[in-house]
């Protein structure tokens, strides 16, 4: 018979068993700690479902999956660009290892004042990082500020031309903005410039909401404005289908930077890829969570630009579109 002492060690032993058994899942590990992205955007998420999905196939590219080895922080501004500092203080708050400011210039310049130098800064935007005081330099961006320039702001010249060429009776063109983007007045004063080259009058329309995107385009039909083309900026982006059902009603043309207007049924539109600059856009955030610090890596700026054609709005308005564009058009849409 085993002895007193070897039953009451084998009593323990099973105590212990039982325990052990007993103990919840997180006693015996613990859950890593993922590194957090606050991602700023001044359009709403429906909207930026393709932007967001390009970010994330960059992410992906660096090695970084959704939910497996980080987590994002999303704020939204939807339009308001008033709540881009509140929103970009929040995320600050929530002590995110890297800020992510897309959806426009908008976002980092309302953002940098807010993010302190602790947080590297990564954006995406269609201005000029050194004129807007974004970065020091394009090589050197300096602080804790990097990302991409696509530069589809201080293209309003090249959009003034391709109206000419694309209705070159229009005598009167107009140009909508939105009076709240930091971009706005460069840009129309680029766009009168451009047309007074051609002999053209520039009637320049603001809107900053849906009721002042109606009375810029009834001005605009009042003035005999025979064509529009549309300012880079979120908001009116978000806006585009709204501005082209409204411009068909007076027979105006319209063109843009953004290829969206082009596809739903506006005349044309040039520019660069925004799914592609928000894809550089995660590779970038990948890089900085792996280490590299902001200020030494150079802002990437956009080099490819492309020429979209749509014929059937062309046909619609029975204009003829010269073969020298469709020759050189990226994508003609039928």
């Amino acid at each position: 018979m085993p002895s007193g002492q070897a039953m009451r060690r084998r009593d323990f032993v099973k105590f212990l068993g039982g325990a052990a058994a007993a103990w919840p899942p997180a006693a015996h590990a613990v859950e890593p700690v993922l590194p957090v992205i606050g991602y700023l955007s001044s359009r709403g998420p429906t909207n930026s479902a393709d932007i967001v999905a390009s970010f994330r196939s960059g992410l992906k590219d660096a090695g970084y999956i959704v939910g497996e080895n980080v987590r994002i922080e999303s704020r939204f501004a939807d339009g308001a660009f008033d709540k881009l500092p509140e929103l970009a203080a929040e995320l600050v708050h929530r002590q995110v290892n890297v800020l992510v400011a897309t959806g426009g210039t908008v976002s980092v310049v309302k953002a940098k004042p807010v993010v302190p130098r602790t947080i590297p800064l990564v954006f995406a935007m269609g201005g000029d990082p050194v004129r807007l005081g974004v970065v020091a330099s394009l090589n050197r961006p300096g602080d804790n500020v990097t990302g991409i320039a696509f530069l589809v702001n201080g293209l309003a010249s090249k959009q003034v031309e391709l109206l000419h060429n694309l209705v070159p009776k229009a005598t009167i063109v107009g140009f909508l903005v939105n009076p709240k983007d930091p971009n706005a007045a460069t840009d129309a004063k680029d766009a009168v410039a451009a047309a007074d080259a051609f002999g053209q009058r520039l009637i320049v329309g603001e809107a900053s909401n849906e009721t002042e995107i109606d009375a810029a385009i009834d001005k605009f039909a009042q003035q005999q404005v025979a064509a529009l083309f549309v300012d880079a900026e979120p908001f009116l982006l978000d806006q585009h289908k709204k501005i082209i059902a409204l411009a068909a009603q007076h027979i105006m043309p319209v063109v843009s930077q953004f290829r969206s207007f082009a596809a739903d049924g506006g005349l044309a539109s040039y520019g660069t890829s925004l799914t592609e600059a928000n894809r550089l856009l995660g590779l970038y955030t990948g890089r900085v969570l792996k280490g590299t610090s902001a200020a030494d890596l150079p802002v990437v700026q956009s080099t490819k630009f492309d020429l979209v054609i749509n014929i059937e709005t062309a046909k619609a308005l029975s204009l003829t579109i010269p073969q020298t564009l469709l020759a050189t058009a990226d994508e003609v849409i039928e």
